[in-house]
C-alpha cells in the first residue's frame, strides 16, 4: 500500500506521536552504538515526518517502486533519522535498527542506498546532495513522470560552493518537481555557525537564484504540513527553510554542539528517555 500520499496519516497529534516515537529510537540506537550523530537527527525529524506522513508518496511493501518521490538526505550523518522513520514505517525491523553502525549493518554511518531500503541518496562528504538530486529531477521530467525529489540540507553544508552551482543549474534547467529543505539548526560540526563560518540569509541566497522561497518553524507540525502542501502543488524550484533547535525533545541536547556527534551514555539515555515519554 502507499504509506504516505494517501492520507495514511490522519491529523497533526500522530505526525507528533510518530515523532516523538522516531526521538525515542534516535537517542537508543545512538547509545546502543556508542557513536552518532543525535543532534541533527532530532532537529530534523519533525520535518521528516511531516513529509512523509503527508503528501510524500512512497509505498512501503516495494521501498524501489520507480515512480516513488525521492528524499536525498544530503546531511547524510542525521542517519539515525532515516532509520528511525524506516523502522516506524515498517520498512526496517527494531534488531536492524539497533544494529546502527555496527559491520555490515544495513544501518551505516550515513546513509547510503546501496545498503538500506528507502534511502535514495548515498552521503559521505557534505554539499554533494542538491546537485545529486538535481539529476533526479531532471530524470523524472525526461521520464515524464510526477515524482517529486525532496532534498534535505543542513544549514552548515550551505558553506560549501557546490550547493550554489546546483542552486543556480536548478533554476537554469527550471527544475520545477525539485524542493529544499535546509535544517536551519544553528550548529555545525566543531560549534555554532556564527563563530565557525556564518552564511547569513540562506532564503535570500535561494532567492537570488531563482528559487521561490518560504520560511516555517521546522518543531511546529501543523504549520509544516500547510508548507509542504503548498511546495507539492507549485511549479518551481522551491526552498523552505525550517528554523530548528540541534537536539530537540532531550533538554541537555538542546542548542549543545557536544551532541552534534555525540552519543548519550547511560544516565543520559535514562533521562532522555524519560523526557520523551
Amino acid at each position: 500500500m502507499l504509506f504516505m500520499g494517501d492520507g495514511a496519516i490522519h491529523n497533526h497529534q500522530e505526525l507528533k506521536e510518530l515523532a516523538r516515537r522516531c526521538r525515542n529510537d534516535i537517542v537508543k540506537m545512538t547509545h546502543a552504538a556508542k557513536s552518532g550523530h543525535p543532534g541533527g537527527s532530532l532537529s530534523a525529524i519533525d520535518i521528516m515526518v511531516s513529509l512523509y506522513g503527508t503528501i510524500f508518496r512512497f509505498d512501503t511493501n516495494n521501498p524501489n517502486w520507480e515512480d516513488r518521490d525521492r528524499f536525498i538526505m544530503s546531511k547524510g550523518h542525521a542517519s539515525p533519522a532515516m532509520y528511525a522513520l524506516l523502522h516506524q514505517m515498517g520498512i526496517m525491523d527494531e534488531d536492524e535498527m539497533m544494529s546502527f553502525r555496527t559491520l555490515g549493518s544495513v544501518c551505516q554511518g550515513h546513509v547510503d542506498m546501496n545498503w538500506t531500503p528507502g534511502v535514495d541518496f548515498s552521503a559521505g562528504s557534505l554539499g554533494m546532495g542538491l546537485s545529486f538530486g538535481l539529476g533526479c529531477s531532471i530524470a523524472a521530467k525526461m521520464d515524464g513522470s510526477k515524482r517529486k525529489v525532496w532534498v534535505l540540507l543542513g544549514d552548515g553544508e550551505t558553506q560549501e560552493g557546490q550547493i550554489w552551482e546546483a542552486a543556480m543549474a536548478a533554476s537554469y534547467h527550471q527544475a520545477n518537481n525539485l524542493r529544499v529543505i535546509v535544517d536551519r539548526n544553528r550548529i555545525q560540526n566543531d560549534d555554532f555557525m556564527d563563530v565557525q563560518m556564518e552564511v547569513g540569509d540562506i532564503g535570500q541566497k535561494f532567492s537570488s537564484f531563482g528559487w521561490t522561497v518560504k520560511e516555517v518553524n521546522g518543531h511546529d507540525i501543523p504549520a509544516l504540513v500547510d508548507i509542504l502542501e503548498w511546495a507539492n502543488v507549485n511549479e518551481s524550484p522551491i526552498a523552505i527553510i525550517a528554523h530548528t533547535t540541534k537536539g530537540k525533545g532531550v533538554s541537555f541536547m538542546e542548542d549543545n554542539p557536544s551532541f552534534h556527534g555525540m552519543a548519550p551514555n547511560d544516565d543520559e539515555l535514562s533521562i532522555a528517555l524519560e523526557e520523551l515519554k
